[in-house]
């Protein structure tokens, strides 16, 4: 059984304004925190769609899911492909639909995955064991211009260029081929002095990794636009993010559609036609209270941000 605190879940929930006989969309089944909450919420009629392309989500959630089994249909897909599911499901268009972006505490917990920079373990990192790209690939045969942007880019690593170079001399003599060398040679690119503050000094470059395997925010930028072509109107979608770059495709997003209207306020009807497609439902991103962050302090970095379609 997993082992999973799902993070800001009533608040996730409860910013999709849950109807009985609503359709919604789990994006991220993951430990099927969220999916239980919103199956829970529904009556006769309504309907949970959970998407999630980790096998060992499905298995889990065949378990924690069982009381609600009638009403949840489980996908084995990844994100990306929101409308082609519903498509096929012959559902067009849904009540609401929530995302809980990043790896789920399983994936990190699991030594052979590769996630995890505490365990040694082959240098894979694939959330859906079918796909062809895995770390090892990308440290042994990418380029250094290459591995260097992802590591600046996707990990926030201001030392990019020097950990990147460590990676090429050390393949030149043999394979990466374990998290635990790949860990020795992030450490030997990273100063000593910085290294003994902040977070693990291989956090970051990992993360990285991870989001290159698995397209993370490609996946996530596109799954955010079909979402709100999918959305009915008044439909809502609940989006939870961990770091920087995952929240600011979501809040582009979002803004990108958010209502534009340039009419004076006193005008009693918009006639600029200038009206967007969404309205924020919270301005400022929600993010976990002191009693959550006891409890889970993975969640310190998450924060929801909720959008209406108009």
């Amino acid at each position: 059984m997993f082992q999973h605190i799902t993070v800001l879940k009533e608040e996730a929930v409860e910013g999709l304004a849950i109807k009985q006989n609503g359709i919604y969309v789990d994006c991220t089944l993951g430990g099927a925190g969220h999916s239980e909450s919103i199956a829970s919420k529904l009556g006769e009629g309504g309907r949970l769609i959970a998407l999630d392309q980790d096998e060992w989500a499905h298995d889990n959630a065949k378990i924690r899911l069982a009381p609600y089994l009638d009403k949840v249909t489980l996908v084995k897909r990844n994100f990306r492909d929101l409308e082609q599911v519903l498509q096929e499901l012959n559902i067009d268009g849904v009540d609401g639909v929530l995302f809980d972006l990043g790896v789920s505490s399983p994936q990190l917990d699991e030594a052979e995955r590769g996630f995890s920079y505490n365990h040694d373990a082959p240098l894979d990192m694939r959330m859906d064991r079918q796909g062809d790209l895995t770390a090892g690939e990308i440290v042994n045969t990418w380029d250094e211009r290459e591995i260097s942007r992802i590591i600046s880019t996707y990990g926030e690593e201001r030392f990019a260029r020097s950990i990147a170079r460590k990676f090429i001399q050390a393949r030149e003599l043999k394979p990466i081929e374990n998290t635990g060398e790949l860990v020795e040679l992030i450490k030997s690119g990273i100063p000593a002095a910085t290294r003994r503050t902040g977070p693990h000094p291989a956090k970051r470059t990992f993360q990285a990794l991870r989001i290159a395997v698995n397209d993370e925010l490609g996946a996530e930028e596109s799954a955010l636009e079909q979402t709100i072509n999918v959305l009915k109107s008044g439909g809502r979608a609940s989006v939870i993010t961990f770091h920087s770059l995952e929240d600011r495709i979501c809040k582009q997003m979002f803004a990108k559609y958010v209502e534009t209207c340039t009419c004076p306020p006193d005008f009693p009807i918009c006639v600029c036609g200038r009206s967007g497609r969404l309205k924020l439902v919270n301005r400022k991103p929600i993010v976990p209270g002191e009693q959550e962050l006891e409890q889970n302090p993975r969640a310190r970095s998450a924060k929801l941000r909720i959008a209406e379609k108009l």
